[in-house]
């Protein structure tokens, strides 16, 4: 462990709790734009959680302390995603841990939480949200696993830190058939995870169509707020994640000093600000799908996850 991996985790992990609900206002504001309104700006999450910080928090009755822990369980997760993932540097100390499926499991507690949360109100609605969130989350976790792994045959190495030094190295073994399809499966499973059109729909509270507004539904003050917050870093970490797996340039090395980690930071933050930019773009011309529909979609990115670890075999060298 180097004195600058360990400054590059911390401003990683710092990067990510503060930048978060940046990149959510962001999103907003260019689906405004492209619809024709002014938008209510890129910092108005951070004016958001200041109003449901400073509000009571409201616990229904007959709840558990499964309702009061869960909020501060899934934004406790996503800051461990934050400082696993390797967003600004790749030589974290928690580099050793930093694997595919130590991810991935963290992303599934997170989700686990959340959906027993919703289950122990015991209402309707977040009975039908963790009903639909479960059967989301069964079909998105292999497909994220299968497209990162086909990435990693090449590294020999499901670390993510490994993969995206890989990348590094040699940028062109991305631009092959194996990695435009993980490319396709992961943009898919990204938006399943956090949410988005065509899967969910963040904007809504109908109740035939909402699937993580309705687990929230009860939450409300600090609780909903911190809620909230940890949906914006699980945003922020997986475009993080695709940026850095296609295009590490500017992430922080084991010997980058204070000057590297500041160029990482605007690296990663130039690169999320172009994807999120993109993915929200791409909403204002989708529908949100028919929930019967939903899970055609991610057998689908599960599909081409596969083919793309049929691609990365036979199509390409496998190489240390």
């Amino acid at each position: 462990m180097t004195l600058s991996g360990a400054a590059g985790a911390v401003v990683q992990v710092a990067a990510v709790a503060a930048g978060s609900p940046m990149l959510v206002g962001w999103m907003r504001q260019v689906r405004a734009r492209l619809e024709g309104r002014a938008g209510a700006g890129a910092l108005q999450p951070y004016r958001e959680l200041r109003k449901l910080a400073g509000k009571q928090d409201v616990t229904p009755e007959g709840t558990t302390a499964v309702f009061s822990l869960a909020p501060a369980l899934v934004a406790g997760v996503m800051l461990v995603c934050a400082a696993v993932v390797p967003t600004v540097t790749v030589a974290s100390p928690l580099d050793s841990i930093a694997d595919l499926f130590v991810v991935v499991g963290l992303l599934l507690v997170a989700t686990v939480a959340l959906v027993l949360a919703a289950l122990d109100t015991g209402t309707p609605f977040g009975g039908i949200g963790a009903s639909r969130e479960t059967t989301i989350a069964a079909l998105v976790e292999p497909a994220i696993l299968v497209a990162v792994y086909s990435l990693s045959i090449r590294a020999s190495s499901s670390n993510l830190a490994a993969i995206v030094r890989a990348t590094e190295r040699r940028p062109g073994d991305v631009l092959t058939p194996a990695g435009a399809l993980a490319f396709a499966a992961l943009v898919v499973v990204i938006v399943a995870e956090t949410g988005r059109l065509p899967v969910d729909n963040p904007a809504t509270h109908l109740e035939l169509t909402m699937v993580h507004e309705a687990m929230v539904l009860e939450y409300s003050g600090s609780r909903l707020a911190i809620l909230e917050w940890a949906a914006a870093m699980r945003l922020a970490v997986l475009v993080g994640l695709l940026a850095n797996l296609y295009l590490p340039a500017g992430v922080a090395g084991p010997r980058s000093g204070p000057v590297g980690i500041v160029l990482g930071v605007l690296a990663i933050a130039a690169k999320v600000a172009v994807l999120a930019g993109a993915l929200a773009a791409a909403e204002v011309f989708v529908a949100k799908l028919r929930l019967f529909r939903v899970p055609e979609l991610l057998a689908g990115s599960y599909l081409l996850g596969l083919l793309a670890v049929t691609a990365a075999y036979f199509l390409g060298p496998r190489r240390a």
